[in-house]
């Protein structure tokens, strides 16, 4: 899955973007978007800035920050947060890394769906508040009007009995969404 994300997925941003692209981040599953799309980007250019956005309870974020994979708090995020080094993510060209809560995808994911119309998951959350992140990050090192990229992934058509659900989201102690309340 890694090699379609260098030749497809990375060719499609760039393309899409003009060229004008200075970070991707998004959360790692198996490994193959990151690495892939990461790889991919910087054929076309090295200095972009490729990130991995963790949620808690993964141990990705410190194994790049410190070295060592170790994870710290938990997650309701399904098919992120990788605790090893898969052979999809060996390589990968992550630059910085960002640790995600829930409650911060959460507000992206009702963000997106009041504003945009996107029913999305909270993978595609944890990925839209790590690319804030890194956007943040990049006005800080001195970019001005940064570009970055991450990928939606999961619909929130699957959630409809947990993240939609505001019995299911006061249960796990998470904010319900205002327009989910009475």
């Amino acid at each position: 899955n890694r090699k379609a994300h260098i030749d497809g997925t990375a060719k499609e941003l760039w393309e899409q973007l003009d060229g004008k692209l200075h970070g991707f981040t998004c959360a790692a599953g198996t490994g193959g978007t990151i690495a892939g799309v990461g790889m991919g980007l910087k054929e076309f250019d090295e200095n972009i800035r490729i990130a991995l956005t963790d949620p808690h309870g993964a141990a990705l974020y410190s194994y790049y920050a410190h070295g060592e994979l170790a994870a710290e708090g938990t997650s309701v995020a399904e098919g992120i947060g990788q605790g090893r080094i898969t052979g999809n993510l060996e390589g990968a060209p992550i630059d910085t890394q960002f640790r995600i809560s829930d409650e911060q995808g959460l507000e992206w994911v009702s963000h997106l769906l009041r504003e945009e119309g996107l029913c999305l998951g909270l993978s595609s959350g944890i990925n839209v508040a790590g690319a804030i992140e890194l956007g943040k990050q990049l006005v800080a090192d001195g970019v001005e009007n940064p570009r970055v990229a991450t990928i939606l992934c999961d619909t929130g058509f699957r959630y409809l009995s947990t993240l939609y659900n505001r019995e299911w989201l006061a249960a796990k102690g998470l904010p319900v969404f205002d327009w989910l309340a009475d």
